[in-house]
């Protein structure tokens, strides 16, 4: 059974298919990330809840997608139902508590949860460009972009801020390319027309501020538990890439902003990344290097990752080869690629001489999983089948009227409510246009003051006294002004000539 230094997972099955040892995943060993894998309808999203609860109860903050709106009910008390009352009797759980979590809910259109922003900075050129699809010379262009913004000073908070830059640097590319390498204009285009669809698809509800603080993801409440933030992605996996790299943005984040802890003695927050494979479909080689660069050295911040995904091979090696904890589900092999599954989701585990594990894979019933984890000095456990315990939480959504309710009551509210619309890259570059056309205006017009003799006051004023300045001394030469007025007026008077002579003309013939 569980105790403050570990959470109780499940009870594993011994050969006479009775449940009596205890599953527990180690405090010390949550930062080593896990992996949770399985069919639909095979019991992940429990996992994921049971594992929560348990990170919670241990006083470590835990960020969760919800992909479906299962999770929200971690949030409310769990109602002591038949299945689940014999579900604890049979991992021999005891007591088994009902509990309410302390949730913030989240949403990066702001409906669902508290609005979630960060700025165009922030995420980067390689985030962005892996948002927007880019080609390798659109993503030159877009750290061309940062490069520039950078060195004239000009803040990228949101969309208009780099769509102001971009059109910017479609004027300026010849000068940019003479420094930077080529930038082209059709090049340019394409990418403020993907930002136009970004910006459709509500994109732009995420850029912006004010930014997220990591340490309103990172809360504990006065009873020492922590508080789980609760991502509402039902709408946002319309757009799964925009999902992907917030989250990718989010884990980055972590990594920068968090100080070395070494190995504490349990997570300073644990990452629940569901559907995981979003994060590495036909993603380019440099952002799932950075991926794996995060998750190797993110532990020693005290963050421990958990991907959520249906197979096993959704995930790169290197990044899987990091994953010392795993609860797998049930996985069918009706394919070739799901055989394959079954055979890599066996190999990566300890051995246990009771039962083949590919076998087993296939034969899990819902609720029941094989589970290793770190114990010891880190080794991983010999992998056993284990029945998960039920939650204290519950089980399913919670309302609408209760989402608002928690949500006008959680320690972030009005917080993050109001957009906050300060002087940044669009607003300066309109600016310095601004000064461009008033400063031509005025070369142009405002300088000296060109007149016609004979209309208008070309004669200096009067000096004191009524007597008028002495007129200056003519001179031959004229200047650029007098030269184009009289090519002016010697067209006009030519033009004026012609059509009186061909009005001449033209009376006398019809006269005839």
């Amino acid at each position: 059974m569980a105790d403050d230094t570990s959470i109780f997972i499940g009870a594993s099955r011994k050969p006479d298919d009775s449940y009596q040892r205890a599953e527990n995943l180690l405090l010390q060993y949550g930062n080593r990330h896990g992996l949770v894998t399985g069919a639909t309808g095979t019991g992940k999203t429990v996992t994921l809840q049971i594992l929560a609860e348990g990170f919670s109860n241990a006083g470590v903050p835990v960020f969760c997608a919800d992909i479906k709106g299962d999770l929200s009910g971690i949030a409310m008390m769990g109602t002591a139902q038949d299945f689940l009352v014999k579900r604890a009797e049979q991992v021999k759980l005891d007591p088994y508590d009902c509990q309410e979590f302390p949730a913030i809910f989240w949403d990066l259109f702001g409906e669902q949860g508290h609005p979630i922003r960060a700025t165009i900075s922030e995420m980067g050129p390689l985030l962005l460009s892996r948002l927007m699809n880019l080609t390798d010379a659109q993503e030159g262009i877009m750290n061309i972009a940062f490069r520039i913004a950078d060195e004239e000073g000009l803040l990228l908070l949101d969309l208009k801020d780099l769509q102001a830059l971009l059109a910017n640097i479609a004027e300026r590319a010849e000068e940019i390319s003479a420094r930077y390498g080529n930038v082209t204009r059709p090049s340019v285009g394409a990418i403020q027309r993907t930002l136009l669809v970004l910006e459709q698809q509500g994109a732009a509800n995420f850029f912006g501020e004010p930014a997220l603080r990591i340490s309103d993801i990172m809360r504990t409440t006065r009873d020492g538990r922590g508080a789980i933030s609760v991502l509402a992605a039902d709408k946002l996996m319309m757009n799964p890439r925009l999902y992907a790299t917030f989250l990718l943005w989010l884990m980055s984040e972590l990594f920068e902003v968090l100080p070395e802890v070494g190995d504490p003695d349990k997570p300073k927050l644990v990452f629940f990344f569901d559907e995981a494979h979003l994060l590495f479909d036909e993603a380019p080689k440099v952002l799932i290097d950075r991926v794996e660069q995060v998750v190797r050295l993110i532990r020693s911040k005290g963050v421990g990752v958990y991907f959520v995904t249906q197979n096993p091979l959704d995930i790169p090696e290197k990044v899987l080869a990091q994953l010392g904890n795993r609860v797998q589900h049930a996985l069918r092999a009706y394919t070739p690629r799901e055989q394959q599954a079954v055979r890599t989701a066996a190999e990566t585990f300890r051995r246990n001489p009771d039962f083949d594990c590919a076998t087993a894979i296939t034969q899990l019933a819902t609720g029941e999983a094989l589970v290793s984890t770190l114990e010891t000095k880190g080794i991983p456990s010999m992998v056993q089948r284990t029945l998960i315990r039920p939650p204290s939480s519950r089980l399913g959504p919670i309302t609408p009227a209760e989402r608002q309710k928690l949500i006008g009551e959680s320690p972030v509210a009005g917080q993050y409510d109001q957009v906050i619309d300060r002087e940044s890259a669009f607003e300066m570059l309109q600016k310095k246009a601004k000064e461009a056309q008033d400063a031509e205006a005025q070369t142009g017009s405002g300088g000296s003051r060109w007149t016609i003799p004979g209309f208008g006051n070309e004669d200096p004023a009067p000096q004191s006294g009524g007597r008028r300045a002495p007129a200056p001394r003519p001179s031959n030469r004229q200047t650029v002004a007098e030269a184009a007025i009289k090519s002016v007026v010697r067209s006009v008077g030519l033009s004026v000539g012609r059509a009186i002579v061909r009005a001449i003309l033209g009376s006398l013939s019809r006269g005839r």
